[in-house]
């Protein structure tokens, strides 16, 4: 598709939208002949409501203005959408972190971003669902990013966000080394891929990209069109002279270790002990607290605007299995299309074909 018949529609943080480069970059661009809407976004939800109603102004591309939690926003809008409405995803990074961006490799300053967003071939990327039960109500989410549960949670919802501005990223690491040595673990349930494991944990991670908490690298193998999800799980040890062998297996990743375990997955499920409190949950930066959730990977869900060589990107994506169309109809017909359009979760590894760059190891 040629710029001249691209539309598009920028949801910019309101609390970044007096930024002066982000002002220059938008003039800029319009006087060079890109049609861009701007809104800014008032309260929690907006970037949401403008990222659905983007169709109305008959956008192509929707471009994310913030960090990871504006990113989180715009896409679960664009979810609510059937997919053959959805307008392709751009991003304008804003934010003190922006780790899905810096994952991509996008520009950081608005105008280059701006400039790559109108040259790029949007991609075709997985967008992963999570359904969460917590404090007596229940949540429907999507995320791009990454998910963590427990100890990393716990220290990317209790930065403080003048630490945040100060120190960007780094601000991530300062709180969880002083939180180190106060940690706390989280007991519960984990079921994939027919396997159970019931532990306490410091840190489950869930990773359709692979960094988080200000540039900390959760999932490194992790790619963003593949069908799954990379998981992550760092078990409590008893005392610091362990410590240095969690630290050796953090640095490796290994499948199966003794502290670490590191594995692809299509769906997973975890239940918490209900003699605890619920788990601290970030998705994509934003902070909640769960008993329960379950994830699942809707594949090729978005077309997201980015570098076509990215390293998050395999080079022949799995196909989503010939019933998605028909499921897609059939809850237009329930009127349940609100919620994601319809898709199916990704199949599994049966799906890929055997010694292609999508297949992974088993766990």
């Amino acid at each position: 598709m040629s710029d001249i018949n691209r539309r598009y529609v920028m949801v910019v943080n309101g609390k970044s939208a007096g930024d002066p480069a982000l002002r220059a970059a938008v003039a800029k661009k319009r006087r060079a002949g890109m049609a861009l809407i701007v809104y800014a976004t008032w309260e929690a939800g907006d970037a949401a409501l403008f990222a659905e109603a983007a169709v109305d102004h008959g956008a192509t591309h929707v471009i994310a203005g913030g960090g990871d939690g504006t990113v989180n926003e715009v896409v679960n809008g664009l979810m609510r959408l059937p997919k053959e409405k959805r307008p392709a995803l751009g991003i304008v990074p804003l934010g003190s972190a922006n780790d899905f961006a810096r994952s991509l490799g996008l520009p950081l300053e608005p105008y280059a971003a701006l400039q790559k967003i109108c040259r790029w071939e949007p991609q075709p990327v997985d967008v992963v669902r999570i359904s969460a039960t917590g404090r007596g109500k229940g949540v429907d989410e999507y995320y791009l990013n990454m998910a963590t549960g427990g100890f990393g949670a716990e220290v990317t919802s209790t930065t403080p966000k003048l630490l945040k501005k100060l120190l960007g990223g780094a601000a991530y690491s300062v709180m969880g080394a002083l939180k180190t040595w106060r940690h706390r673990s989280y007991e519960g349930t984990l079921n994939w891929d027919h396997c159970e494991e019931k532990a306490a944990f410091l840190l489950v991670a869930l990773g359709n990209a692979r960094q988080s908490g200000g540039g900390q690298v959760l999932a490194p193998s992790a790619r963003i069109n593949d069908g799954y999800l990379d998981m992550l799980l760092v078990k409590d040890f008893a005392s610091f002279s362990e410590l240095p062998q969690l630290i050796r297996e953090l640095r490796e990743f290994p499948a199966r270790g003794r502290f670490v375990r590191y594995l692809p997955v299509s769906r997973l499920s975890v239940s918490t002990d209900p003699s605890h409190p619920p788990w601290p949950l970030t998705l994509d930066g934003e902070a909640h607290r769960f008993d329960a959730f379950s994830v699942e990977v809707v594949p090729l869900a978005l077309r997201l605007a980015m570098p076509a060589d990215s390293e998050l990107l395999v080079a022949t994506p799995p196909a989503a299995s010939a019933g998605d169309d028909e499921d897609s109809a059939a809850e237009d017909q329930d009127g349940r299309d609100h919620q994601g359009g319809g898709e199916t979760p990704a199949p599994g590894k049966a799906a890929q074909t055997a010694g292609s760059d999508t297949a992974r190891p088993s766990a």
